[in-house]
């Protein structure tokens, strides 16, 4: 379950976009290890590519996790298989999002917790969940899928591939270069196995 990532800004989302039509032209900075103050969480606002209408993207700003109940960002993580699900009937809390609101969300990495190996936490001192930070290899940053309506989104999950298994049962569906069209055309689901992408990752310092 994804819980943390390392957005870009919106000047950086927005520069990604402005420097596709310039080869060669690098337009966020490499940051080989971010810093965990910038990292967003469940409720936290971020830049995020919609489709223009035109054929082409833009940046809107969304607050991270569907409101359920009285709890304004409860469910931000969608698993792929269930939208699926809800999209073939027709109904249920995913089937307008995954048909009309998929999107794209740019970030340099994203964590996940260690299923069984834990580490002292400096703030409290016990035991928590080691985090591992994921990152596309050789990628300053990449696209992570999800899905948004109404000011909100949530990321899209699936099952873990090699690279993640060992560390949790669940991924965001990563996108790799030339998937994001895939990811907002007609053929999305054919992105569920991500088998086939690798992910660079190491544990992060408590």
């Amino acid at each position: 379950m994804c819980v943390r990532m390392c957005p870009l800004t919106a000047d950086e989302a927005q520069a990604v976009l402005d420097a596709r039509q310039r080869a060669g032209v690098h337009a966020i900075q490499l940051i080989e290890r971010p810093d965990p103050v910038d990292d967003a969480h469940p409720g936290s606002t971020m830049p995020v590519y919609v489709p223009d209408g035109a054929g082409g993207l833009a940046v809107v700003r969304l607050a991270w996790g569907f409101p359920l109940g009285d709890k304004p960002h409860a469910v931000f993580n969608t698993r792929i298989e269930s939208a699926l699900e809800h999209l073939r009937q027709g109904r249920g809390m995913w089937a307008n999002a995954i048909a009309n609101g998929r999107c794209l969300v740019p970030v340099r990495a994203f964590y996940e917790g260690h299923m069984t190996e834990r580490a002292p936490s400096p703030a409290t001192g016990r035991r928590v969940k080691r985090p591992y930070r994921f990152r596309l290899p050789d990628a300053r940053a990449f696209l992570i899928a999800a899905v948004q309506e109404d000011g909100h989104f949530s990321i899209v999950t699936t099952r873990p591939n090699a690279s993640v298994a060992s560390v949790h049962d669940r991924m965001p569906l990563v996108l790799g270069p030339g998937e994001s069209s895939i990811w907002l055309g007609p053929d999305f689901a054919s992105l569920a196995d991500r088998s086939a992408l690798p992910l660079a990752s190491e544990p992060e310092r408590l």
